[in-house]
């Protein structure tokens, strides 16, 4: 079938998306919703770009705007992952230009003005250089802002996670003086909750991850327990909020029995 060109697209579009988000008014929305922003570098190829920079810098755009889409939809709190503890691995010409792009990425979303509270999340004291510092001292300035709240999951691993919420779990019996073993003998699902990297993020309700791909690469192992997953082909620069709303009707269609 011929494609309508494009200046009758998209009225057509913006009709078909007002629609859409008029049938989830009133419909079940997640309170916490994990974003994979995958696809950036295979989007500035398929875009013609020879610098993958061009499609990190296009996906660190898309954060700003996929935020204001979910605060605008009532969504409470949002977990991104823009960096795994894997992608620590990566060469430094390649590393390099990623980690610039999150660090604009989170100075853009901590602005003055911005109605978001944010974190980062992970093994910071991994990153190159001053990275660490820079992305502390950005996201401190939100503490208190209320509104969304927002996790920047860089140099972020799953596993990793919940073995740094055991040890700090124990670390905290055992500065107060508790014996280990003690803590070994009643030790449950609780002590790590409490102990994760963010601490409103004992669960997750809803995974979405862009690219095609689908798997979880180690992200959010833990609050993912029950979480309804919803996977995008395209890629993360190229994500709409048509496909933000599409992604909304399929979580309100389910039915979340959580084992039972």
């Amino acid at each position: 079938m011929k494609l309508l060109p494009l200046f009758l697209r998209k009225p057509i579009e913006a009709v078909y998306e007002r629609r859409l988000a008029a049938t989830l008014v009133g419909l079940p929305r997640p309170q916490h919703v994990g974003i994979m922003v995958d696809g950036n570098r295979r989007w500035a190829r398929k875009a013609g770009h020879t610098d993958v920079r061009e499609g990190y810098r296009a996906g660190g755009a898309k954060v700003t705007t996929f935020l204001g889409w979910c605060t605008a939809a009532g969504i409470e709190h949002v977990t991104l992952f823009m960096l795994s503890d894997d992608n620590l691995g990566r060469p430094a010409e390649e590393l390099g230009p990623l980690i610039e792009v999150i660090e604009e990425t989170v100075r853009d979303i901590t602005a003055e003005g911005r109605d978001w509270e944010v974190r980062a999340i992970g093994s910071l004291d991994m990153l190159p250089g001053t990275s660490a510092r820079v992305l502390k001292e950005a996201t401190a300035a939100t503490t208190g802002r209320g509104g969304l709240k927002v996790d920047v999951a860089v140099g972020y691993g799953g596993r990793r996670e919940i073995v740094d919420a055991v040890k700090s779990a124990f670390e905290e019996h055992i500065a107060a003086g508790g014996d280990p073993a003690e803590l070994v003998a009643r030790f449950g699902i609780d002590d790590i909750s409490r102990h994760l990297y963010s601490p409103v993020a004992d669960h997750t309700d809803f995974i979405i991850r862009t690219s095609g791909e689908q798997r979880l690469s180690g992200f959010l192992l833990w609050q993912s327990a029950y979480a309804e997953m919803y996977w995008v082909d395209c890629y993360w620069p190229a994500f709409r909020h048509v496909d933000f709303l599409r992604a909304l009707r399929s979580y309100a269609n389910r039915e979340r029995r959580f084992g039972k």
